[in-house]
């Protein structure tokens, strides 16, 4: 994951990764919840960085679900019904990286 594209705001595949995993973690009502998530990131990032990085997550998601965006850059697509029904597979990397976050 070493060309892991840097427009992702200075943040490396593997702080994403952490992060992602942290969100699901933390409980949403926490009201330390951005400290808590900038620690578990690997205490590089601030609480403000990983809410700010939040928000920018939450306005691609918004735009993806739109429908107007596409893997080809420039065209805006329909939008496509997508399959809820289907597992996402937990994998082994997945494990090692929530072990990581010690959130013991």
């Amino acid at each position: 994951m070493e060309n892991f594209p840097k427009v992702f705001c200075g943040w490396s595949w593997e702080e994403n990764k952490l992060f992602e995993l942290a969100l699901a973690v933390v409980d949403e009502q926490d009201p330390r919840r951005w400290e808590i998530v900038a620690s578990m990131v690997g205490g590089k990032k601030s609480a403000e960085d990983v809410q700010k990085h939040y928000v920018i997550l939450l306005e691609d998601l918004q735009f993806i679900e739109s429908g107007k965006l596409d893997h080809k850059l420039g065209e805006v697509q329909p939008c496509v019904q997508v399959d809820c029904t289907q597992s996402v597979y937990w994998t082994d990397e997945d494990n090692n990286l929530l072990l990581q976050l010690d959130i013991n």
